[in-house]
């Protein structure tokens, strides 16, 4: 690990980084995006750099499921990532929506540090104090903040895919109690959509990309189309026992789902006793604005109530970097069905993750932090809005809520989406895309209106980059 070591010795302290005096990086990257005549390009390490030796001598070991530029990230601070050659990045991405509280917070960062003093794992044989803790805060802000009015138990698992797994589960477990012949098996989920890796979660999953190098997927999974009321009569039936939808679909290409399509869905699912899942994975805790997404004031319909779920399951943001999912059901259709047994985990609701857990929790319901995130919002909406009016020709849609922001590419640039986040990470900041040629944005829920118009200049100078 010696070249983790000497990059981490040339990386400036953790106190200077949160203080008001700026180190020489930082002043570099400030000068840079406030000119008003493009900005310092730092290309990404090269075959002769000491990132792409680190990369290389570690390679073989690696299974190779993933593609990933050359930088090394070694540390984070608040909103900004180094990497092994001391370049800072401003991150837009929170570890694809998981870091909403900012990367190496000081205070998870104290909580971690003490818990790992106490007791990480003693195993669910016996009970800890903070798995019952977390369960119970949840459920209570979840009702408190007008979300999933019939919240009454949780499941605690290790990420977004086993949360998921858990919910498939459960839906099916309900359909065998309203149907002991098992005919009422049947799962519907949606184009677009995207709920996990494993073989429950990615049936689920309609992409031939993710799907067939897998397929056969597991029996009993129906694909519909996103917002399409229509067909719901059809699609969902008395052999359905579950249903499961992105209120805000985030993989698939920040596509936001109408108060109408939800509420068909609830209607639907009560005519024929399906359970419905809503996947807050990645739109939910105040990434919108409001604690859950469904809950969102844009999501509610003209007239009558807005759409509810029988299980609601969360991840990403419920730990800021530490692996911890959950799965909330019903007290009136769901938990009555699910018994000792019926599902399990090692590692699920362990102290630490769970104490940690239980911090995050209550901060991200803080009203002020959501008033924060639409405000942000505004601001970035704004900004892009500017960006579509001096880019016709690039950018034909903004999509999203809160801080979970698309900007979709038009046909002609959609291809060159990859080469816009090149020329942005060059630049100093950090983005990914979604579906077929669509930039995502989903920054720290902390992160500043400094930060995020010096984002938008960066975004700017890599749209010339690439129109150029």
């Amino acid at each position: 690990m010696s070249f983790v070591r000497a990059a981490s010795r040339r990386l400036p302290l953790a106190k200077r980084l949160v203080s008001a005096v700026e180190s020489p990086l930082q002043r570099r990257y400030v000068s840079a995006t406030s000119k008003a005549q493009g900005a310092v390009i730092t290309p990404d390490p090269g075959a002769d750099s000491v990132s792409a030796a680190f990369v290389n001598e570690r390679a073989p070991y690696l299974v190779p499921t993933y593609v990933r530029p050359a930088p090394i990230m070694v540390k984070g601070q608040g909103c900004y990532l180094w990497d092994m050659e001391n370049r800072r990045y401003l991150d837009l991405t929170a570890g694809i929506a998981v870091n909403s509280l900012g990367h190496c917070d000081p205070e998870i960062s104290k909580i971690i540090a003490e818990q790992a003093e106490t007791l990480l794992h003693a195993s669910n044989l016996y009970h800890n104090a903070w798995v019952g803790a977390l369960s119970k805060d949840l459920i209570t802000l979840t009702r408190e903040s007008g979300a999933m009015r019939d919240a009454a138990q949780v499941f605690i698992a290790n990420s977004g895919t086993e949360a998921n797994e858990a919910a498939i589960k459960f839906a099916r477990k309900t359909g065998r109690a309203r149907d002991p012949s098992g005919a009422k098996h049947e799962i519907v989920s949606f184009q677009g959509s995207f709920h996990g890796r494993t073989m429950g979660a990615l049936s689920a999953t309609p992409n031939p990309k993710y799907q067939t190098p897998f397929s056969p997927m597991l029996p009993g999974f129906k694909y519909g189309n996103y917002n399409d009321v229509a067909q719901l009569q059809d699609l969902i039936t008395d052999k359905t026992c579950g249903v499961i939808v992105e209120p805000i679909q985030g993989e698939g290409g920040v596509n936001v789902a109408t108060p109408e399509f939800l509420v068909a869905l609830r209607k639907r699912c009560d005519e024929v006793g399906a359970v419905l899942i809503f996947d807050e994975i990645q739109c939910g805790l105040s990434r919108t604005g409001s604690f859950w997404a469904h809950a969102h004031p844009s999501l509610a319909p003209a007239n009558g109530e807005p759409a509810h779920p029988d299980i609601l399951t969360t991840a990403k943001a419920l730990g800021n970097g530490i692996p911890i999912g959950a799965t909330i059901v019903s007290g009136k259709t769901v938990a009555e069905n699910i018994k000792a047994g019926d599902h399990g985990t090692t590692f699920g609701g362990n102290p630490l993750a769970c104490r940690v857990a239980h911090h995050i929790i209550h901060r991200l319901a803080s009203p002020e932090l959501q008033k924060s995130v639409q405000d942000k919002s505004a601001i970035l909406v704004a900004g892009f809005q500017a960006l579509q009016q001096k880019y016709p020709a690039l950018i034909s849609e903004i999509r999203g809520r809160g801080l979970i922001l698309g900007l979709q590419l038009s046909k002609d640039f959609s291809p060159k989406a990859g080469e816009i986040i090149t020329a942005a990470r060059e630049r100093g900041m950090l983005i990914i895309t979604a579906g077929e040629g669509c930039l995502r944005f989903v920054p720290p829920l902390t992160v500043t209106e400094d930060q995020l118009k010096t984002a938008l200049r960066i975004l700017e100078q890599a749209f010339e980059a690439v129109q150029a």
